[in-house]
């Protein structure tokens, strides 16, 4: 891990602190669209981020329903843009529709990972098995 990255994770660390709630994560599955604003019970494991709707790495959220892959990647770019304002845009409502906001949040974090931490991401807004793990390790 290069000096730069260690530096920012120790941070990211410290701005959030400890002590998060530990809640059970659930699987990816999908329900009715709907106008829903979801919460989001953040908790540190093993290095990752999670956010209490799904736990794995690699399920690409949908733009027209509700799936818990959207909720919890809104809940964790909320975390970062609160984190890092300036350089990841606000998803907007977690609302588990992963619309044209939470890409536009998305592809800045993908510009971030890539600029800072030399990630070599492809910038197209959606996280999938590349993007998930440093969604989830640079929000803690």
């Amino acid at each position: 891990m290069n000096t730069h990255r260690r530096l920012a994770l120790a941070a990211v660390s410290f701005v959030l602190g400890g002590g998060l709630a530990l809640l059970p994560v659930t699987a990816a599955s999908a329900a009715p669209a709907s106008a829903t604003a979801y919460s989001c019970h953040y908790k540190k494991s093993d290095g990752y981020e999670y956010a209490g709707h799904y736990s794995g790495l690699t399920v690409v959220p949908s733009s027209s329903t509700v799936t818990s892959a959207g909720i919890e990647a809104q809940c964790l770019l909320k975390r970062m843009h609160a984190i890092l304002p300036d350089a990841v845009s606000s998803p907007g409502t977690v609302d588990g529709i992963f619309g044209t906001r939470s890409k536009a949040s998305m592809r800045s974090f993908q510009r971030l990972a890539d600029r800072d931490w030399g990630a070599g991401l492809t910038v197209d807004g959606l996280p999938g098995r590349n993007s998930w793990p440093w969604l989830r390790s640079l929000t803690v």
